[in-house]
C-alpha cells in the first residue's frame, strides 16, 4: 500500500497518509483535503502541539474520523503542560481521543509499537510485510532522535526504545521532521542508536 507524504512547515511535523489512516495532524488541513473522503482513523504517535495542532479541523473534514493516540499521551491532548502548545503561543487541542492504543494494538495494518523516551506514551507504527515504519519523533533519518528533556520524556527510556526498533527488518522509514527514507531504513536506525550510545552514555 502506498505511503503518501505531507510533510511538515515551519515547526509542525509531517503527516502521511496509509490507507484510510492519517499519521499525526500537523499538516494543515489545506494539504490534507485531497484525502479527505479516504481518512476514517486519525493516528497521533504522541501528543506535542506541533503533531496536533490541526487535530480538529482535519477530524471535522473527514467526516469525524476517529482520533487515536496511546493511553499514556492521551492526557496531554488537552493538557497545556504536556502537548506544551504555549511553547508556540497557541492552545492545543479541546477534543480527547476517540480510541486508545496500547501495544500491540493493529490498526489500520500498523502495529502499534511504545517508544517512550520523547513522550511517555509515543508510539511507533509498524507493517512487517512491507518493512515500513512510523517512527514519530523517537527516531529521524540520518542519524537523529527526539528531544528527552520535555516532560514525560526519559534518556534511557528513548534509547532503549531505538534499540529495540533497531531489531526490525525496516526498509520505509517515515519520521515526524525531516524527509523519509523509502529503503534502507534500518541504518538511518542503527545510525541514531550509535549516536546515542557514543554520546549520551
Amino acid at each position: 500500500m502506498p505511503v503518501e507524504w505531507i510533510p511538515g512547515t515551519g515547526y509542525f511535523s509531517n503527516s502521511y497518509v496509509y490507507g484510510s489512516v492519517l499519521i499525526d495532524a500537523g499538516a494543515t488541513p489545506f494539504m490534507v483535503e485531497p484525502y479527505r473522503d479516504d481518512i476514517r482513523t486519525i493516528i497521533l504517535t504522541h501528543c506535542h502541539y506541533d503533531h496536533i495542532a490541526h487535530l480538529r479541523e482535519i477530524r471535522d473534514m473527514c467526516g469525524g474520523a476517529e482520533v487515536c493516540i496511546h493511553e499514556l499521551d492521551a492526557p496531554g491532548l488537552t493538557d497545556q503542560s504536556l502537548n506544551l502548545s504555549m511553547m508556540f503561543g497557541e492552545r492545543g487541542s479541546d477534543i480527547g481521543p476517540d480510541v486508545i492504543l496500547s501495544e500491540g494494538d493493529e490498526i489500520g495494518g500498523l502495529r502499534v509499537i511504545h517508544t517512550p523516551g520523547h513522550t511517555a506514551g509515543g508510539i511507533c507504527l509498524y507493517n512487517s510485510d512491507e518493512m515500513i515504519l512510523f517512527s514519530g519523533d523517537t527516531v529521524f533519518s540520518d542519524g537523529g532522535f527526539g528531544r528527552y528533556d520535555f516532560p514525560g520524556g526519559s534518556l534511557e527510556m528513548l534509547r532503549n526504545s531505538i534499540e529495540r526498533l533497531s531489531k526490525l527488518d525496516i526498509e520505509g522509514l517515515f519520521p515526524g521532521h525531516g524527509n523519509p527514507v523509502f529503503s534502507g531504513g534500518n541504518r538511518h536506525i542503527m545510525a541514531s542508536l550509535q549516536v546515542l550510545k557514543m554520546s549520551y552514555f
